[in-house]
């Protein structure tokens, strides 16, 4: 089965995307074949095993951002549907397509779910300097949450006034752009010196739970690799 439209990728237009204001983002429909999208929400990773990552403490003073989250690791216990399709992002057309539309030659990328309960949210903040962006599948769908309950990623417009190491508030900022993110849409951005964003206060019951899948979108240059090599090695210190 074919997870991910690449024709539909492929169109997507890097000179309108990298015009995008305050920063380039995108929100597509439909990157997902729509058979293809539900099995994959059908048959996500078992929540024992995600890790809880609650009230860490960020910097700059930022609120922490609550949720339950699952690296990819090639021994991860995971549907046929989800190896088919980390197969697809891990091929060189989805690489190629990306570096294609950030605009630069070649990117090296990660991936993760994220899992959020009632009450969690993403503070407003900016992406670390070694990411190039993100690329989030959204996996809730009509049969299982309600839009009143939030979850959409909030593209962030502070006409230039903030500090990336600074917290400011999303009452702050003079516009908050709602992505869609109920069903087969995804919303891809590049980091820049102002690309803030987040996701408000998730208000949903007992047992409901924002989930997302997101690729991050790395730089891949010689600096780049060396510090991916070294993080691990600096984790103890």
């Amino acid at each position: 089965m074919p997870y991910l439209d690449f024709e539909r990728l492929e169109a997507l237009d890097p000179a309108a995307y990298l015009a995008t204001e305050p920063y380039p983002w995108i929100n597509p429909a439909g990157l997902l074949f729509e058979g293809s999208h539900a099995e994959l929400v059908a048959t996500l990773p078992e929540l024992s095993l995600f890790e809880p990552v609650f009230g860490k403490v960020r910097k700059h003073g930022q609120r922490s951002h609550d949720r339950y989250g699952l690296a990819y690791r090639p021994e991860l216990a995971l549907s046929d549907a989800w190896r088919g399709f980390l197969a697809e992002l891990q091929s060189e057309r989805y690489r190629a397509a990306v570096a294609r539309l950030v605009g630069v030659r070649s990117v090296h990328l990660s991936f993760h779910w994220h899992f959020a309960p009632n009450g969690c949210s993403v503070s407003p903040h900016c992406d670390a300097r070694r990411k190039l962006g993100s690329h989030i599948f959204y996996l809730n769908t009509e049969s299982d949450w309600d839009p009143a309950w939030g979850g959409e990623t909030l593209v962030l417009d502070d006409g230039g006034r903030f500090h990336r190491d600074s917290a400011p508030e999303f009452e702050d900022f003079d516009r908050c752009i709602s992505s869609q993110a109920l069903g087969n849409w995804s919303l891809i951005f590049t980091r820049a010196g102002n690309s803030w964003h987040g996701v408000r206060e998730v208000r949903c019951p007992e047992g409901r739970m924002r989930k997302v899948f997101i690729v991050v979108i790395n730089r891949d240059d010689p600096l780049a690799r060396m510090q991916r090599l070294l993080r691990p090695a600096m984790a103890g210190y």
